[in-house]
Protein backbone atom coordinates (compact mmCIF):
# COMPACT_ATOMS: atom_id res chain seq x y z
CA UNK A 1 0.00 0.00 0.00
CA UNK A 2 1.41 3.20 -1.06
CA UNK A 3 -0.54 5.64 1.55
CA UNK A 4 -2.84 7.09 -1.23
CA UNK A 5 -5.82 6.23 0.81
CA UNK A 6 -4.41 6.81 4.03
CA UNK A 7 -6.65 9.60 5.14
CA UNK A 8 -9.58 7.97 3.61
CA UNK A 9 -8.78 4.57 5.96
CA UNK A 10 -7.97 6.66 8.64
CA UNK A 11 -10.92 8.61 8.64
CA UNK A 12 -13.32 5.43 8.61
CA UNK A 13 -10.91 4.20 11.12
CA UNK A 14 -11.78 6.96 13.11
CA UNK A 15 -15.51 6.65 12.82
CA UNK A 16 -15.21 3.23 13.56
CA UNK A 17 -13.42 3.74 16.76
CA UNK A 18 -16.24 6.24 18.42
CA UNK A 19 -18.90 3.43 17.39
CA UNK A 20 -17.10 1.11 19.44
CA UNK A 21 -16.35 3.57 22.51
CA UNK A 22 -20.04 5.07 22.27
CA UNK A 23 -20.97 1.12 23.29
CA UNK A 24 -18.01 0.90 25.99
CA UNK A 25 -19.10 3.63 27.66
CA UNK A 26 -22.58 3.18 27.55
CA UNK A 27 -22.03 -0.89 28.95
CA UNK A 28 -19.83 0.97 31.77
CA UNK A 29 -22.52 3.83 32.27
CA UNK A 30 -25.10 1.82 32.93
CA UNK A 31 -23.32 -0.09 35.60
CA UNK A 32 -21.24 2.88 37.31
CA UNK A 33 -23.15 5.80 36.00
CA UNK A 34 -22.45 8.08 33.45
CA UNK A 35 -20.55 10.75 35.83
CA UNK A 36 -18.32 8.31 37.41
CA UNK A 37 -17.55 7.14 33.55
CA UNK A 38 -16.75 10.73 32.10
CA UNK A 39 -14.44 11.24 35.61
CA UNK A 40 -12.52 7.73 34.55
CA UNK A 41 -12.03 7.83 31.06
CA UNK A 42 -10.64 11.44 31.54
CA UNK A 43 -7.92 9.73 33.46
CA UNK A 44 -7.15 7.05 31.55
CA UNK A 45 -7.06 9.33 27.73
CA UNK A 46 -5.01 11.94 29.84
CA UNK A 47 -2.29 9.12 30.39
CA UNK A 48 -2.38 7.89 27.55
CA UNK A 49 -2.21 10.84 25.62
CA UNK A 50 0.43 12.33 27.69
CA UNK A 51 2.89 9.29 27.28
CA UNK A 52 2.29 9.43 23.07
CA UNK A 53 3.27 13.23 23.48
CA UNK A 54 6.04 12.65 25.24
CA UNK A 55 7.72 10.11 23.19
CA UNK A 56 6.43 12.49 19.65
CA UNK A 57 7.20 16.27 20.79
CA UNK A 58 9.62 15.75 23.72
CA UNK A 59 7.54 16.63 26.71
CA UNK A 60 4.35 14.98 28.41
CA UNK A 61 3.05 18.67 28.19
CA UNK A 62 2.75 21.65 26.05
CA UNK A 63 3.92 23.87 29.14
CA UNK A 64 5.08 26.28 26.10
CA UNK A 65 1.90 27.34 25.10
CA UNK A 66 1.42 30.87 24.94
CA UNK A 67 -1.58 32.30 28.05
CA UNK A 68 -3.89 33.53 25.29
CA UNK A 69 -3.68 29.72 23.31
CA UNK A 70 -4.02 28.29 26.55
CA UNK A 71 -6.93 30.06 28.03
CA UNK A 72 -8.82 29.42 24.52
CA UNK A 73 -7.87 25.68 24.88
CA UNK A 74 -8.84 24.99 28.24
CA UNK A 75 -12.06 26.92 28.06
CA UNK A 76 -12.98 24.54 24.66
CA UNK A 77 -11.89 21.48 27.04
CA UNK A 78 -14.42 22.67 29.67
CA UNK A 79 -17.31 23.64 27.44
CA UNK A 80 -17.11 19.71 25.43
CA UNK A 81 -15.59 17.55 27.60
CA UNK A 82 -16.98 18.80 30.84
CA UNK A 83 -20.44 19.50 29.55
CA UNK A 84 -20.73 18.45 26.81
CA UNK A 85 -19.40 14.77 27.14
CA UNK A 86 -21.49 14.48 30.16
CA UNK A 87 -24.75 15.14 28.52
CA UNK A 88 -23.80 12.64 25.86
CA UNK A 89 -22.90 9.85 28.82
CA UNK A 90 -26.08 10.51 30.13
CA UNK A 91 -27.94 10.37 27.08
CA UNK A 92 -26.06 6.73 26.54
CA UNK A 93 -27.74 5.77 29.64
CA UNK A 94 -31.38 7.53 28.74
CA UNK A 95 -31.43 6.27 25.24
CA UNK A 96 -28.75 3.69 24.31
CA UNK A 97 -25.61 4.38 21.88
CA UNK A 98 -27.28 4.31 18.68
CA UNK A 99 -29.90 7.30 18.94
CA UNK A 100 -26.63 9.32 21.40
CA UNK A 101 -24.16 8.98 18.34
CA UNK A 102 -27.24 9.98 15.92
CA UNK A 103 -27.77 13.41 17.69
CA UNK A 104 -24.24 14.02 17.88
CA UNK A 105 -23.77 14.19 14.28
CA UNK A 106 -25.65 17.34 14.66
CA UNK A 107 -22.92 18.80 16.25
CA UNK A 108 -21.29 20.00 12.34
CA UNK A 109 -24.79 21.78 11.77
CA UNK A 110 -24.49 23.63 15.32
CA UNK A 111 -20.88 24.16 13.90
CA UNK A 112 -22.07 26.25 11.07
CA UNK A 113 -24.73 27.88 12.55
CA UNK A 114 -22.54 28.78 15.76
CA UNK A 115 -19.72 29.99 13.27
CA UNK A 116 -22.69 32.46 11.05
CA UNK A 117 -23.35 33.82 14.42
CA UNK A 118 -20.29 34.58 16.12
CA UNK A 119 -17.42 34.17 13.40
CA UNK A 120 -19.65 35.91 10.47
CA UNK A 121 -19.53 33.19 8.28
CA UNK A 122 -22.13 32.79 5.21
CA UNK A 123 -24.71 30.39 5.07
CA UNK A 124 -25.56 29.46 1.15
CA UNK A 125 -28.96 27.92 0.08
CA UNK A 126 -27.65 24.84 -0.62
CA UNK A 127 -25.93 24.59 3.36
CA UNK A 128 -29.59 25.31 4.63
CA UNK A 129 -31.12 22.72 2.62
CA UNK A 130 -28.30 20.12 4.02
CA UNK A 131 -29.22 21.47 7.37
CA UNK A 132 -32.80 20.52 7.26
CA UNK A 133 -32.20 17.22 5.42
CA UNK A 134 -30.18 16.08 8.30
CA UNK A 135 -32.78 17.58 10.42
CA UNK A 136 -35.33 15.56 9.41
CA UNK A 137 -33.27 12.38 9.20
CA UNK A 138 -32.53 12.66 12.72
CA UNK A 139 -36.19 13.86 13.96
CA UNK A 140 -37.78 10.81 11.86
CA UNK A 141 -35.56 8.84 13.97
CA UNK A 142 -36.05 9.96 16.95
CA UNK A 143 -39.67 10.53 17.06
CA UNK A 144 -40.46 6.67 16.81
CA UNK A 145 -40.16 5.08 20.22
CA UNK A 146 -40.29 1.98 19.79
CA UNK A 147 -41.23 -1.21 22.33
CA UNK A 148 -38.59 -2.63 24.16
CA UNK A 149 -35.55 -0.01 23.35
CA UNK A 150 -33.20 1.35 25.87
CA UNK A 151 -35.34 4.35 27.09
CA UNK A 152 -38.03 2.00 27.81
CA UNK A 153 -35.54 -1.15 29.50
CA UNK A 154 -34.23 1.67 31.58
CA UNK A 155 -37.27 3.26 32.45
CA UNK A 156 -36.05 6.50 32.50
CA UNK A 157 -37.65 9.62 30.42
CA UNK A 158 -37.23 9.34 26.56
CA UNK A 159 -37.49 13.22 26.19
CA UNK A 160 -34.93 13.69 28.31
CA UNK A 161 -32.39 11.69 26.56
CA UNK A 162 -33.11 13.31 23.54
CA UNK A 163 -32.18 17.03 25.05
CA UNK A 164 -28.74 15.87 26.48
CA UNK A 165 -27.77 14.18 22.71
CA UNK A 166 -28.90 17.52 21.55
CA UNK A 167 -27.15 19.84 24.17
CA UNK A 168 -24.11 17.23 23.57
CA UNK A 169 -24.22 18.16 19.92
CA UNK A 170 -23.90 21.95 20.80
CA UNK A 171 -21.35 21.77 23.12
CA UNK A 172 -18.82 20.18 20.75
CA UNK A 173 -19.69 22.08 18.29
CA UNK A 174 -19.41 25.63 20.61
CA UNK A 175 -16.26 23.85 22.14
CA UNK A 176 -14.92 23.36 18.06
CA UNK A 177 -15.46 27.37 17.38
CA UNK A 178 -14.01 28.19 20.72
CA UNK A 179 -10.80 25.99 19.92
CA UNK A 180 -10.12 27.40 16.69
CA UNK A 181 -8.19 31.06 18.00
CA UNK A 182 -6.27 28.30 20.48
CA UNK A 183 -4.86 26.25 16.86
CA UNK A 184 -4.24 29.26 15.25
CA UNK A 185 -0.50 29.27 13.60
CA UNK A 186 0.01 25.87 13.11
CA UNK A 187 -0.28 24.56 17.03
CA UNK A 188 0.22 21.15 17.17
CA UNK A 189 -3.19 18.92 17.60
CA UNK A 190 -1.99 16.42 19.83
CA UNK A 191 -0.71 19.72 22.50
CA UNK A 192 -3.94 20.49 22.16
CA UNK A 193 -6.14 17.48 22.46
CA UNK A 194 -4.09 17.16 25.37
CA UNK A 195 -4.55 21.10 26.62
CA UNK A 196 -8.45 19.87 26.65
CA UNK A 197 -8.43 16.37 27.60
CA UNK A 198 -5.94 17.95 31.30
CA UNK A 199 -8.75 20.61 31.30
CA UNK A 200 -11.34 18.10 31.76
CA UNK A 201 -9.87 16.23 34.07
CA UNK A 202 -8.81 18.59 36.54
CA UNK A 203 -12.51 20.38 36.34
CA UNK A 204 -14.18 16.90 36.75
CA UNK A 205 -12.35 15.58 39.72
CA UNK A 206 -12.19 19.27 40.97
CA UNK A 207 -15.49 18.92 41.39
CA UNK A 208 -15.55 15.26 42.58
CA UNK A 209 -13.25 16.27 45.80
CA UNK A 210 -15.56 19.16 46.60
CA UNK A 211 -18.63 17.32 46.97
CA UNK A 212 -17.14 14.56 48.56
CA UNK A 213 -17.51 12.05 45.20
CA UNK A 214 -13.52 11.31 44.27
CA UNK A 215 -13.44 8.59 46.45
CA UNK A 216 -16.82 7.19 46.05
CA UNK A 217 -15.82 7.10 42.08
CA UNK A 218 -12.96 4.94 42.66
CA UNK A 219 -14.65 2.64 44.71
CA UNK A 220 -17.03 2.16 42.56
CA UNK A 221 -15.19 1.65 39.38
CA UNK A 222 -12.65 -0.81 41.43
CA UNK A 223 -15.75 -2.93 42.88
CA UNK A 224 -17.32 -3.07 39.23
CA UNK A 225 -14.61 -4.59 37.16
CA UNK A 226 -16.83 -5.51 34.08
CA UNK A 227 -17.59 -1.12 34.33
CA UNK A 228 -13.87 -0.32 34.91
CA UNK A 229 -12.87 -2.82 31.90
CA UNK A 230 -15.42 -0.90 29.76
CA UNK A 231 -14.38 2.31 30.62
CA UNK A 232 -10.64 1.91 29.78
CA UNK A 233 -11.56 -0.37 26.55
CA UNK A 234 -13.50 2.83 25.55
CA UNK A 235 -10.94 5.33 26.45
CA UNK A 236 -8.18 3.81 24.75
CA UNK A 237 -10.64 3.53 21.43
CA UNK A 238 -12.36 6.66 21.70
CA UNK A 239 -10.35 9.63 23.03
CA UNK A 240 -7.21 7.81 22.22
CA UNK A 241 -7.10 5.89 19.13
CA UNK A 242 -10.46 7.83 17.87
CA UNK A 243 -8.42 11.27 17.84
CA UNK A 244 -4.96 10.20 17.24
CA UNK A 245 -6.34 8.69 13.52
CA UNK A 246 -8.56 11.54 12.87
CA UNK A 247 -4.96 13.97 13.06
CA UNK A 248 -3.70 11.25 10.57
CA UNK A 249 -7.22 11.82 8.33
CA UNK A 250 -7.14 15.16 8.59
CA UNK A 251 -3.30 15.94 7.60
CA UNK A 252 -3.18 12.74 4.90
CA UNK A 253 -6.91 13.67 2.90
CA UNK A 254 -8.80 17.32 1.86
CA UNK A 255 -11.07 18.15 5.25
CA UNK A 256 -14.37 17.79 3.65
CA UNK A 257 -13.59 14.21 3.18
CA UNK A 258 -11.79 13.15 6.00
CA UNK A 259 -14.78 15.28 8.13
CA UNK A 260 -17.89 13.59 6.15
CA UNK A 261 -16.11 9.45 6.66
CA UNK A 262 -15.50 10.63 10.34
CA UNK A 263 -19.02 11.00 10.59
CA UNK A 264 -20.38 8.11 9.53
CA UNK A 265 -20.31 6.74 13.05
CA UNK A 266 -23.87 6.44 13.13
CA UNK A 267 -24.13 4.00 10.16
CA UNK A 268 -21.08 1.93 11.60
CA UNK A 269 -23.26 1.73 14.90
CA UNK A 270 -26.45 0.47 13.16
CA UNK A 271 -25.19 -3.54 12.93
CA UNK A 272 -23.35 -3.28 16.93
CA UNK A 273 -26.57 -2.21 18.73
CA UNK A 274 -28.86 -5.49 17.49
CA UNK A 275 -25.84 -7.35 18.65
CA UNK A 276 -24.68 -6.03 21.83
CA UNK A 277 -27.95 -4.53 23.59
CA UNK A 278 -30.09 -6.72 22.06
CA UNK A 279 -32.07 -3.73 20.55
CA UNK A 280 -34.24 -4.14 17.65
CA UNK A 281 -33.93 -1.49 15.20
CA UNK A 282 -36.13 -0.90 12.14
CA UNK A 283 -36.55 0.55 8.58
CA UNK A 284 -37.42 3.70 9.72
CA UNK A 285 -34.66 4.18 12.20
CA UNK A 286 -32.09 2.84 9.13
CA UNK A 287 -33.44 4.98 6.56
CA UNK A 288 -34.00 8.40 9.10
CA UNK A 289 -30.08 7.49 10.03
CA UNK A 290 -28.93 7.78 5.87
CA UNK A 291 -30.69 10.52 5.75
CA UNK A 292 -29.98 12.09 8.58
CA UNK A 293 -25.89 11.14 7.45
CA UNK A 294 -26.75 12.42 3.82
CA UNK A 295 -27.01 15.80 4.98
CA UNK A 296 -24.20 16.06 7.24
CA UNK A 297 -22.30 14.97 4.34
CA UNK A 298 -23.45 17.48 2.18
CA UNK A 299 -23.26 20.23 4.50
CA UNK A 300 -19.28 19.40 5.09
CA UNK A 301 -18.94 18.81 1.13
CA UNK A 302 -20.83 22.34 0.01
Amino acid sequence: MNGQYLGELAALGTATMWAFSSIAFTLGGQRVGSVVVNRMRLVAAVLLLAVTHWLLIGRPFPWDAEPRRFLWLALSGFIGLVIGDSMLFQCYVLIGARIGVLLLSLSPLFGTLLAWLLLHETLTLPELGAMGLALAGVAWVVLERGKGGAADRAGHSYGRGILFGIGAALCQAAGLVVAKPGLAGGFPALSATLIRMTTGLVVMWLLAAFTGEAGRTIRRVRADRRAALAISVGAFVGPFLGVWLSLIAVQSARVGIASTLMAMTPVISLPLVPLIFKERVSLRAVLGTLVAMAGVALMILL
